[in-house]
């Protein structure tokens, strides 16, 4: 059997490898390694794949978050609400613009914000949410955008897991993650869903307007070149990132159907099992499963962990330290709610190994040591 990994990208790219390197050879023949042609064949490929008419490419996805909170024009003080339960980087990107960074629980299935904690934190300062589309799946959209048009406020997706998902509205039309709010950004950490082999992320948005100015702040402020309209930032997805994304975008509907092929199978095997809890699919999205995180009861997870490890299976914990209780927020943010469910999450959570590579071995491995424990 073949080693284990968390994920296994070089198995992937094997899978792909003409077409990979031929994409590249093409971009080292041209010698346009900033801005070259693939990034905008890429932005264009990306927009029809995702239905949003402007897609901005830019360096990485906490610079997407980024550009998009200096979008709106925000001023110290204004708050912006986010999840606890969840990376840094939506938080970190709203404290670094001297933003006030506003924690809103999560739910205990989906481990997306609470929408029903969301107005309950909101004060006169509340000017943005940002949603976070995590493990795979979105938040309660439909439900959320109703509160923001309630309150007047913007709405900014953090899609960089859940590229490919869908939500479904009551009246049975569907949307792309990111799509929905007023902004969406994405990642292409190698691990992601698409994930290129470096860094790079993305912008989308259905308004025009916005996609001029987040064009032009990815781009030092430039309306055009030597003429700075704002304060902006140097972001931008190398031509070399973009035409590898291309190709991988092409795959991406077979990885979903990879990734939930193994999804399927945990679920089945686990589901019997009393002190494990499997991810729940909310019945407003699907799931795209960028990670299987399951919840371990009565403080076994750790045990697990280690168990896991002296069998060779690797874990890993998302996110073992609430976003509260990081010295780096210390008097930097306000919490709208009590984060209970946060605090349970970060003790139980344990994501298993997810990727487009396992193969019927090593899922039965996986799954048979788990049912040993």
């Amino acid at each position: 059997m073949k080693p284990i990994q968390m994920v296994d990208l070089t198995t992937q790219y094997l899978r792909m490898q003409a077409e990979i390197d031929e994409a590249v050879l093409h971009v080292l023949r041209s010698g346009q390694y900033i801005n070259g042609k693939a990034v905008d064949l890429f932005a264009d490929s990306l927009a029809q794949y995702t239905g949003s008419p402007y897609v901005i490419p830019c360096a990485n996805g906490t610079d997407a978050l980024q550009i998009a909170l200096m979008s709106l024009d925000l001023r110290p003080a204004d708050e912006v609400i986010v999840p606890a339960f969840n990376y840094i980087a939506a938080a970190e990107a709203i404290a670094l613009l001297g933003l006030t960074p506003v924690l809103v629980d999560v739910h205990p299935q989906t481990f997306t914000i609470d929408v029903q904690k969301i107005e309950e934190s909101i004060s006169s300062n509340t000017k943005a949410i940002i949603p976070v589309h995590l493990f795979g799946q979105t938040a309660d959209m439909e439900t959320l955008m109703r509160i923001v048009q309630k309150y007047h406020l913007t709405v900014i997706e953090d899609n960089a897991q859940s590229i490919g998902a869908s939500y479904l509205f009551s009246d049975g039309s569907r949307k792309q993650a990111g799509t929905i709010g007023n902004i969406g950004t994405l990642s292409f950490f190698p691990t992601k869903n698409l994930g290129g082999y470096g860094d790079g992320g993305a912008m989308l948005t259905n308004n025009e307007s916005i996609a001029k100015k987040l064009k032009k702040l990815a781009s030092h402020g430039q309306s055009e070149k030597y003429k700075h309209e704002f304060i902006g930032c140097n972001s931008r997805l190398d031509t070399i990132q973009a035409a590898i994304l291309q190709v991988k975008l092409s795959y991406l509907d077979e990885f979903i159907a990879a990734r939930k092929k193994v999804a399927d199978t945990y679920t089945n095997e686990f589901k019997w099992i009393d002190w494990l809890e499997t991810p729940a699919i909310a019945n407003y999205s699907t799931h795209v499963f960028h990670q299987y995180t399951i919840q371990v009861k009565d403080g076994k997870r750790d045990d697990l962990q280690q168990y896991l490890q002296s069998k060779n299976i690797p874990s890993m914990v998302y996110y073992p330290m609430p976003l509260q209780n990081q010295p780096a927020f210390r008097n930097k943010i306000r919490t709208g709610s009590a984060l209970s469910v946060t605090e349970k999450l970060c003790r139980s959570v344990l994501s298993l190994p997810m990727h487009t590579e396992l193969d019927d071995e090593q899922m039965t491995y996986i799954i048979d040591t788990i049912k040993q424990y």
